[in-house]
Formats: structure tokens, C-alpha cells, sequence
């Protein structure tokens, strides 16, 4: 399907006629268009079905799959590698997705990523998680017994953090900058507890798992959240200033966190009927990308409507592809999507929160906690994970709010989680 033919993306309607298509053509062939649709937006991009390439350009982005040991068991990489390395270059960049979604969500944090590797001499990669994104659909299996939490967790957590090891390795990487978003910045923070000596830096964007008890976050809202990067009435952040900043991060303040928990909990309290029944079904051991690919009409026209109205920041052409993208990686065989029972319990606070395990990261090793002001993933745990990390003898932990932006921070409010990638990565 040509991109040119494709309808405008803000009339639900077409989108969802759009959709009924796109539940016939899914496939392999399909969802590589669709994920390349989007990178080709990067100047710097070289499809593999285009000769040639510039080699005056700083940096050259191309899209490959990357075979593990296991057979048919591979990851889906973009990389984005400086044209000159340097020497003295500083160790790579890994931007990790979040639940059931794939790389193709951070194409508008690209090319800054790709400014610093060229300025650096260094490089950027984006992975798709195993069982996620565009990478092998392998089958998803936890052995261990249903009341042996430590093992049910570990077993699921491994899944991930394994291959991204063995990737790794294969990559021949000494060390990288993890760069993960919900529970992909849950899964780098499990990586570094396994696998420590390979962490230059942690950057955690609105991550998942990690306070205790009750929480505020919720998976059925992967598919049901509206864009929040826009102030509701009951946000007593939306009469500050800096909210009128639209490329601003702010260190958080205690102040802050409660002005942004004060709004979850109205938006708590005002969920949608059909929220609570996703909410139910997923505690009853249901995905909610099984549940999409179970039914051929809602299905189609709940990812056309989510897609609509949770990107509207993006111009009509973005939420368009971006709508195809989501399309394809959602219908795709279920896989990695089947670890979040293990490791969420009923309510989606982790079974084995980071807060109570980040004290044993390496002392040297600094973390970052972004949030938006308009999140729904409690910031009171990243709050709580610098305290510890302080009392374990880490000074190097640190905690930001993003202006204007919700649990997607990096697309709500790119401009400021650019720039603050910026300046993370070059400290």
C-alpha cells in the first residue's frame, strides 16, 4: 500500500476503513513497510532497497535484523552510526520501547540522537524487545510455579534482558547507554542488576514497576490513554508558568510530584467504563493486544481511534503512518506481551519493585527518572529510588519532570526530552 493512498489520519471513519485493510494485508512484508514509512522520514536513513549512500553525511541510519544463537530467534535493529568514529568516543546509545510497542515510536528523537553520535564519533541503536515490535515472535513460557514470585519474575524478566545481552555481545558493544521507556526502562534497570559492568548510564523515561503497592498506572491504557500532554482543568501544574514552556525539564521538586499525583487521581476517579472493563480482562490473565486481535471489527477501529486520538500532537501525515505502524505490530502473533502478568500483579504494581532493588546497582552508575506532569506512572517511586540510591552510596541519581507531556513524554514534549538526552548523554 502506497503511503500516498493511505486516508487522513484524524477522520476515524477512513481509519477505521484503513484498518479493516490493514487486518488483511498484516504480515512480515507489510509491517516493514510500515516501521520504514517512518524512518524514512530521517534524512540520514539508507533503505536497504536504495543503492548508494552519502558518505559526506555525519551519520548513516540503517534497519537490519540481528540473528541469536537460538533458531529463529532474532532482534530488529536500527542503527545509527557516526560516518568518522572516533577513538575516544563515548559508549553507545540503546533506546528501548515499552510495552507492545516497537522503535518506530521515537523517530522524532532521531535525529538529535543522531546529532550526538555524529558530534561524538559514537553510535545509536533502537531495538525492538524480543516477542515485541519486529523482531521474532518467538513463544512466550514462564516454567516456574505460579506462587514462587522471585522465580516467576526472574524467569520472565530473563526473556528480555538475555537477549539484549546476547545482542550485545554479537554487537561486540563493551558498554552502552540504556535509554528506556516504561517497561523498557523497567527491563534496562533489571539488565543492570544482571549485568552491571555493561552499563555506561541509565536513562529511565516514565518507567514502569516502580513503586510499591497500589499504583496509578494501568496497561489497558497502552490502548485507551488520550494524549496528555495537554493540562486538564483539575492540574494545578497548568496555572505555572514553566507549563507555558514548551521545550522545558525541570529537576523535580516534592511540589511537582504532588501536583502530578493530585491529577492521576482525579483521572482515577473519572476512567471510562470501557477502561475498567480492559482493566478487568487483563486481570483476568487477558492482553490487550490479544483482545484486539480476537475481534475483527472493535479491534481494528479501537487502534484506528487510539491512534488518532492519543497522537495528536503529530501532524496529520505522522498519526497517519504512525497509525499503519501500530496497526502491524499489534496484529502480530502474541508473544513478549504474555510477560506482564509475571511480572505486574492485579492493579499493575511490579511483583518485585525496582524501589526495594535499586540499591544494588553499581555506586558509579548514574540514573535518571524522567516523568511528564501530566503522567500516569507514579513518580513518587522515582522519588523514592534516588533516596535509596543515595542511602546505598549512589549520588549519581537524579530525577527530572518534563513539561507538557504525559506517559509518552518522549512524543508529547520531544523538544525537552531531546534536549535533555543531549545533555545527559554528553555529561
Amino acid at each position: 500500500m502506497d503511503s500516498a493512498s493511505l486516508p487522513p489520519a484524524r477522520e476515524i471513519p477512513a481509519a477505521f476503513v484503513d484498518s479493516v485493510r490493514s487486518w488483511w494485508s498484516v504480515g512480515e512484508k507489510q509491517s516493514a513497510i510500515a516501521e520504514e514509512r517512518l524512518l524514512r522520514r530521517l534524512p540520514f536513513f539508507r533503505s536497504s532497497s536504495l543503492s548508494g549512500s552519502d558518505t559526506a553525511a555525519p551519520v548513516v541510519a540503517t534497519s537490519s535484523r540481528v540473528q541469536l544463537a537460538k533458531p529463529n530467534h532474532y532482534l530488529n535493529m536500527l542503527a545509527i552510526k557516526a560516518s568518522t568514529p572516533s577513538a575516544n568516543a563515548p559508549p553507545p546509545a540503546v533506546v528501548l520501547h515499552g510495552y507492545g510497542a516497537g522503535l518506530g515510536f521515537f523517530f522524532n528523537n532521531f535525529p538529535p540522537l543522531a546529532n550526538w553520535a555524529g558530534r561524538r564519533g559514537s553510535s545509536v541503536y533502537a531495538l525492538d524487545w524480543l516477542g515485541m515490535g519486529r523482531s521474532a515472535r518467538v513463544p512466550f513460557t514462564v516454567k516456574s510455579k505460579r506462587d514462587d514470585v522471585v522465580a516467576r519474575v526472574t524467569e520472565a524478566e530473563s526473556f528480555f534482558v538475555d537477549s539484549l545481552e546476547e545482542w550485545r555481545s554479537q554487537m561486540s558493544l563493551p558498554k552502552m547507554t540504556l535509554i528506556g521507556h516504561s517497561l523498557g526502562a523497567y527491563f534496562s534497570v533489571a539488565y543492570a542488576l544482571k549485568y552491571p559492568d555493561r552499563v555506561h548510564k541509565l536513562i529511565l523515561l516514565s518507567p514502569a514497576g516502580v513503586p510499591r503497592g497500589p499504583n496509578f498506572e494501568e496497561p489497558s491504557r497502552e490502548l485507551t490513554d488520550h494524549g496528555d500532554g495537554q493540562a486538564s482543568s483539575t492540574a494545578s501544574s497548568s496555572t505555572s508558568p514553566a507549563a507555558k514552556e514548551k521545550s522545558t525539564f525541570h529537576r523535580a521538586t516534592k511540589g511537582r510530584v504532588e501536583d502530578i499525583r493530585k491529577e492521576q487521581k482525579e483521572k482515577k476517579r473519572q476512567e471510562s467504563r470501557s477502561r475498567r472493563i480492559l482493566t478487568y480482562m487483563w486481570e483476568e490473565g487477558w492482553s490487550p493486544f490479544q483482545l484486539v486481535r480476537s475481534t475483527f471489527v472493535w479491534g481494528p477501529m479501537l487502534i484506528g481511534k487510539y491512534s488518532s486520538r492519543r497522537f495528536s500532537g503529530l501532524t496529520p501525515e505522522e498519526t497517519r503512518d504512525m497509525h499503519d505502524y501500530i496497526m502491524n505490530i499489534t496484529l502480530a502473533k502474541g508473544s513478549g506481551e504474555y510477560c506482564i502478568s509475571h511480572i505486574l500483579e492485579p492493579g499493575a504494581h511490579a511483583r518485585m519493585p525496582l524501589v526495594d532493588r535499586i540499591h544494588a546497582l553499581r555506586k558509579d552508575l548514574p540514573v535518571t527518572f524522567v516523568y511528564g506532569d501530566h503522567d500516569w506512572m507514579d513518580p513518587v517511586g522515582g522519588e523514592e529510588s534516588v533516596r535509596n540510591l543515595r542511602k546505598a552510596g549512589n549520588s549519581l541519581g537524579k530525577m527530572y519532570i518534563i513539561e507538557n507531556a504525559g506517559h509518552h513524554v518522549y512524543l508529547d514534549n520531544k523538544d525537552a526530552v531531546n534536549e535533555l538526552l543531549s545533555t545527559e548523554l554528553d555529561k
